[in-house]
């Protein structure tokens, strides 16, 4: 069962191609800090312009580095029940521990397409699968009964709620079995979804504060509310920040303020404005991520 605070990467770029140096050193300082598991080729890692080649690539560097020291959840998802099935093919070969499918976008499937593109990639891969919900992203919601249905196929152990709609996540938990993990896609709805029996995140500001996301759940688990309500408002900052513009734009330009890679994100995505660049300066100051 995946659970805890997992990372959703960024993929660091330099010159234009795939920083690799970078990124495994990104990978270190994940694990150091108690990350419970990294999914590259998320959203955060910019998936929708890697290359097929930069994809399985980035996938491959993040397996080698990581080690087996936590899961790696690769990012597999496509519009294109063929290519996410190769993708996901591709993260099985080399020895990813489970696979984040986001829902098919911009084609809006029905419930019964939702199911049966799932349905299809988990009967062929035997690898742990994740739904990814984020429908203002995708245009398509994948509702309760029907991730339902989908976590009695085996391999289909979680899906990541990004709808921040808490209705649906008590919806969800109250149809799936308890070994099913529901897991937050929103960093702000983390210790709500935990309080209703969710088992974890998949992280944007676990990018730049992984041991203080890593705390609030460790926090709860061991009973101590009062804690993880600490830590939940200690990230509240970076919470707003980290999506001042979109997301993973500021993830990056805080993780080049923090020197740990070059600020480079790809178009159609582009530099934050300057305005926007002062203002998350002056949360990553105050957080004591950055000196002045």
């Amino acid at each position: 069962m995946f659970k805890g605070a997992i990372v959703a990467i960024v993929t660091p770029f330099r010159n234009g191609e795939v920083d690799e140096e970078a990124l495994r050193g990104l990978v270190e300082f994940q694990i150091e800090n108690g990350t419970d598991g990294i999914v590259p080729c998320g959203t955060t890692g910019e998936s929708a312009t890697l290359s097929h080649e930069e994809h399985d690539r980035v996938v491959e560097i993040v397996v080698d580095q990581v080690k087996k020291r936590v899961p790696v959840i690769a990012g597999t998802g496509s519009n294109s029940t063929r290519e996410a099935l190769r993708l996901t093919k591709h993260a099985h070969e080399v020895g990813a521990d489970g696979a984040l499918l986001v829902t098919p976008y911009y084609n809006r499937p029905t419930q019964e397409g939702v199911y049966q593109h799932y349905k299809t990639v988990a009967e062929a891969v035997p690898i742990p699968i994740i739904p990814y919900n984020v429908p203002s992203r995708t245009g398509t919601n994948i509702l309760p009964e029907t991730v339902a249905r989908l976590s009695k196929i085996s391999n289909i152990v979680a899906v990541k709620e990004a709808t921040g709609d808490l209705r649906q996540v008590s919806k969800i938990l109250s149809l799936v079995d308890k070994e099913f993990s529901v897991l937050s896609g929103d960093d702000f709805t983390v210790l709500p979804l935990l309080a209703v029996g969710g088992k974890g995140v998949i992280s944007v500001v676990s990018n730049v504060a992984p041991a203080d996301m890593a705390g609030l759940i460790d926090a709860f688990e061991a009973g101590n509310l009062k804690k993880a309500a600490e830590y939940h408002f200690k990230m509240w900052p970076l919470m707003e920040s980290l999506f001042f513009e979109t997301n993973p734009i500021p993830s990056k330009a805080a993780l080049a303020m923090m020197g740990k890679i070059q600020y480079e994100v790809r178009l159609p995505l582009c530099r934050m404005s300057d305005a926007n660049d002062a203002r998350l300066k002056k949360v990553l100051l105050d957080y004591g991520l950055i000196r002045a």
